[in-house]
C-alpha cells in the first residue's frame, strides 16, 4: 500500500469521525444476506464512529425508481447499490452523480474496474463452474471439461441467456480468457460460440434463478453447472459442492449517488469508509463475495480467501465482465440466443 494511499485513508477515517459531518444517510441495497453483511461490516461501524445513522432500505434494482426521483427532483435516497450494466446506463442517462476517483485513494489499491465515473464497486461476485464432488470421480478443471460429456457424462446446468454462456462456450473452444471479448465481438467469434453451444445442447438443463444451480447439483439433476459463487459457498457446509475459478466471469456491485441527492459529501465519505481494508475484510467474512481493496485480502485467513473471487489465485484466470461489449452487442446476441434455444 502506498504512503499517499495510507494518508488518504487516514484522512477519510478522521473525517468520518467528525461530529460536524454527521448526517443520516438512506442507503438502498438488494437486501437478504447481502444486506445483513453490509449492516455488520459497514452500517454498524459507521454509526458507532459517530458519523450519523444509516437508514437501510431495499429494492430489486429498478432503475425506474431512481429515474422518477431524479426527474421530479425529489431524491430521497443518498446511496444505492447497483449492478454494472445499470450503473453504466444510469451514468449515460444522467441518473447518477459523477465521482472524483481521488476521493478513494490510489487506484492501484483496487481491483481493475472497481472505480468508475459514476460509481465505485465495493464487492466482486463471479459466475463460475460448479460441480458436486460426490458425483464425479475426477474434478473438472475448466470449461473444456464442462463440454467433455464422454469423460464427464451427465447433464449440465447453464444460465438461460447469452451473457456468460457465450463466454464459457468460447473458453471451452480454446479461447484464452483475456481474448474472449475480442473474439466475441466478431461475427466469426459469435458463430464459433453458438457452434460450440450446439455441441452441448442435448446435455443442457437451463436455469434462470440463482438458487437453481445448487439445487440441481445436490439433487444430481446435473453433474456440473454455471453458478454464482456466493450461492455455492452458502451451501458448502451441508454439501460437497465445489467451485472451479478458472474461466469464471466476475463483476462488481457498486455504490452510486442519485443525481441531486442531499448530503453528498457524507455519502462520499461513507463510500470511502466501506472501501477501507478492515470494512472490506469484515464484509467478505459475512458473505463470500470478494473485496475490491487488495489490502483487505492480506488481512484474511487462508480459509476465507479460498472462497473469494478476488483472492490472487482465484482471480488469475477469470474474465472481467465487459459492460461496453454487452451494451453494444447484448440485444442482438440475446435475440439470437433465444431463437437458438427455442429450436429443438
Amino acid at each position: 500500500m502506498s504512503k499517499s494511499f495510507k494518508t488518504s485513508l487516514l484522512a477519510v477515517a478522521l473525517a468520518c469521525g467528525m461530529p460536524a459531518m454527521a448526517a443520516d444517510l438512506t442507503v438502498i441495497s438488494f437486501g437478504g444476506a447481502n444486506k445483513i453483511a453490509q449492516t455488520k461490516a459497514f452500517y454498524a461501524p459507521w454509526e458507532q464512529g459517530g458519523s450519523g445513522k444509516i437508514l437501510a432500505g431495499e429494492y430489486n434494482g429498478e432503475m425506474a425508481k431512481v429515474k422518477a426521483m431524479v426527474d421530479t427532483r425529489s431524491v430521497s435516497w443518498n446511496l444505492v447499490e447497483v449492478e454494472t450494466p445499470e450503473l453504466s446506463r444510469g451514468c449515460d442517462e444522467g441518473l447518477f452523480e459523477e465521482l472524483d476517483p481521488e476521493l478513494f485513494g490510489n487506484p492501484d489499491a483496487f481491483i481493475d474496474g472497481a472505480i468508475k465515473p459514476c460509481g465505485v464497486g465495493f464487492f466482486v461476485w463471479s459466475t463460475v463452474l460448479a460441480y458436486n464432488a460426490d458425483k464425479l470421480k475426477t474434478a473438472p478443471t475448466g470449461w473444456a471439461d464442462f463440454w467433455d460429456t464422454e469423460k464427464f457424462p451427465g447433464k449440465r446446468g447453464l444460465r438461460k441467456g447469452a451473457k456468460y454462456t457465450l463466454e464459457f462456450a468460447l473458453m471451452a473452444d480454446g479461447v484464452a480468457p483475456k481474448d474472449v471479448y475480442a473474439v466475441l465481438a466478431t461475427k466469426e467469434g459469435q458463430d464459433r460460440a453458438f457452434a460450440k453451444l450446439e455441441q452441448l445442447k442435448p446435455h443442457i438443463q437451463w436455469w434462470e434463478a440463482g438458487a437453481q444451480p445448487p439445487q440441481f447439483l445436490v439433487s444430481g439433476d446435473v453433474v456440473m453447472s454455471s453458478a454464482y459463487n456466493g450461492r455455492i459457498a452458502s451451501v458448502q457446509k451441508e454439501s460437497n459442492l465445489q467451485v472451479v475459478w478458472n474461466g469464471g466471469v466476475y463483476d462488481f456491485d457498486s455504490w452510486a449517488i442519485p443525481k441531486g441527492a442531499k448530503d453528498q459529501e457524507a455519502a462520499k465519505k461513507f463510500i470511502a469508509f466501506s472501501l477501507l481494508p478492515q470494512q472490506q475484510k469484515s464484509y467478505a467474512e459475512h458473505i463470500s463475495y470478494g473485496p475490491v481493496n487488495k489490502s483487505a485480502v492480506e488481512l484474511m485467513s487462508p480459509q476465507t480467501m479460498s472462497k473469494l473471487p478476488t483472492s490472487e489465485a482465484n482471480l488469475a484466470n477469470q474474465v472481467a465482465m465487459d459492460v461496453t461489449f454487452w451494451a453494444d452487442y447484448g440485444e442482438q446476441l440475446e435475440q439470437r440466443f433465444n431463437a437458438w434455444a427455442a429450436r429443438n
